[in-house]
């Protein structure tokens, strides 16, 4: 398995530009090796039509309460529905699609059960909303090759009320 993670706070010209490079990664990659993406929008979506593009199979990782798929934020319907067109199969695991600590665990979880990490990330430490950094590090702990992924130009959104610079 290729999983992937990334910032949530791409702008939507970076998300083309990632879609982009990861589907040229994926073609360098393992030919047998299977996409795994937790569901939500940005990343996962443009992880999910790479993979796909590449003719490579997409398993997605849904939100459960016990055998049952979870509520998703409103903001991570729409592209459950792309996903779900697009994967080969879908997996639920149990998180709270809510919980950023719940979030991070299952993405670990997803991670451990990888051969490869893609991993979209600027090189910033993780923050209280962010924690691909924490995710790299994790992956590289327990030996797993992570490519990382920011093209030239990547932007990421502001938080709002933040300064310009």
């Amino acid at each position: 398995m290729i999983a992937a993670v990334g910032h949530t706070d791409l702008t939507p010209e970076t998300l083309a530009l990632v879609e982009e490079e990861l589907r040229s990664r994926l073609a360098h990659l393992e030919e047998d090796a299977t996409g795994l993406v937790r569901v939500g929008a940005g990343l996962p979506v443009a992880f999910g039509r790479a993979v796909r593009e590449a003719g490579r199979s997409l398993v997605v990782l849904l939100p459960a309460q016990g055998s049952v798929p979870a509520v998703l934020p409103r903001r991570d319907r729409p592209a459950a529905g792309e996903l779900l067109r697009l994967a080969e199969q879908m997996r639920l695991m149990p998180y709270d699609p809510e919980g950023r600590d719940a979030c991070v665990g299952a993405d670990e979880r997803m991670i451990a059960t990888s051969r490869h990490l893609l991993a979209v990330w600027d090189g910033s430490p993780s923050d209280g909303r962010d924690a691909t950094a924490h995710l790299v590090a994790y992956a590289r702990s327990r030996g797993i090759p992570v490519d990382i992924i920011w093209p030239p130009g990547a932007t990421r959104r502001r938080p709002t009320g933040a300064a310009l610079s």
